[in-house]
């Protein structure tokens, strides 16, 4: 029972992590960004498991963390008010090709990574696009203006 109550905890201390670091750094991960997350998911087993190598404690440890993922997004369908706290909600960072600035800081992007994902979507400038969109997977939609 201990395993099963240290992998409550740690799901949901994972789960506050990811709200708190930003969409954007989980939506574009670099070489050292998959590091981090390989040495954390080493650093969470040793965490939950402690010394228990047994075949018992990895079911345990998966079947608890499969069964809050389920949970969770069960709660997020059947209480929409709980969306945004669980999901987050998209935040627009471009209306009618003018970047607003207080979102941009509030997610820490930089004009330079909405141009260069602007560029990706073939969007030369960003006078283009009437609506840009950070979602809550951290990409970014374009909503280019009518012509």
């Amino acid at each position: 029972m201990d395993i099963v109550l240290r992998t409550f905890a740690v799901f949901a201390f994972l789960l506050v992590l990811t709200r708190v670091i930003g969409r954007r750094e989980l939506g574009s991960l670099e070489p050292f960004d998959l590091i981090l997350l390989i040495v954390l998911g080493d650093s969470v087993q040793q965490g939950v498991t402690q010394d228990d190598y047994s075949l018992t404690g990895a079911f345990l440890v998966v079947g608890t963390f499969a069964i809050l993922q389920v949970f969770v997004s069960w709660v997020s369908y059947r209480f929409p008010r709980t969306r945004s706290v669980l999901e987050g909600e998209p935040i627009i960072i471009i209306d009618d090709g003018q970047l607003i600035e207080r979102n941009l800081k509030r997610e820490r992007l930089s004009r330079d990574e909405i141009a260069e994902e602007a560029r990706n979507q073939q969007i030369a400038h960003i006078s283009e696009v009437r609506w840009g969109v950070l979602e809550t997977t951290g990409k970014i939609s374009f909503i280019k203006k009518s012509s």
